[in-house]
């Protein structure tokens, strides 16, 4: 079966294939103490390729992943947004999480939104899902802050299963949002939009 076209441009973000001059600001992303504050660790160079490996590897498999993300005419790089299947069993799983990690000095602009925007679109059109989840650690306010953005609502706290007892970030919040909810939140924001410009 052919894979969907998937368009993957926003307003000002573009979701695209990695490219080998992706590499270094993606490990200058991994290495940043305050970008990777709610990740287990920060990574290496070397763990930092692998990274992008894994991803391919999750494009080759299911079509879909984690696609680099550029600002045309700002910034070739500023992160990585997209789509995963959750590599763990839990009472929610199987399920397809969305995530986004952006380079410090491309926060507080909306790419994070704007970009996760455009691969719920995908995800709920082309990919044809019914159900998209995020995952956060309760001190994670920014990635909430999204998720709240995106209309997506805490479902569920559990303790990760990937991070062993004890871990401070072993105490996760689940956040769903389903195809429906989302079709009902754009035909709100079309109709709002479409009343201001009457206006």
């Amino acid at each position: 079966m052919p894979k969907p076209a998937l368009d993957l441009r926003g307003a000002r973000v573009l979701l695209r294939p990695w490219h080998w001059s992706d590499l270094a600001p993606l490990a200058a992303l991994n290495a940043d103490p305050l970008v990777m504050e709610h990740c287990p660790a920060l990574l290496t160079r070397a763990q930092s390729d692998a990274l992008v490996c894994r991803l391919e590897a999750h494009f080759a498999a299911h079509g879909f992943g984690h696609w680099a993300v550029e600002v045309p005419g700002v910034a070739r790089f500023v992160g990585l947004v997209g789509l995963f299947v959750l590599p763990f069993q839990a009472s929610f799983t199987p399920a397809v999480e969305i995530g986004w990690h952006l380079a410090r000095e491309h926060w507080g602009k909306g790419y994070a939104v704007e970009a996760a925007s455009v691969a719920l679109r995908a995800a709920f059109g082309p990919l044809g899902m019914r159900e998209i989840v995020a995952l956060s650690v309760p001190g994670n306010v920014r990635s909430r802050r999204v998720m709240d953005r995106l209309g997506m609502s805490q479902a569920a706290v559990f303790e990760h299963p990937l991070l062993p007892e004890g871990h401070r970030l072993r105490r996760h919040a689940l956040h769903r949002l389903t195809r429906e909810e989302w079709r009902a939140r754009t035909c709100a924001r079309a109709e709002l939009r479409c009343s201001s410009e009457a206006i």
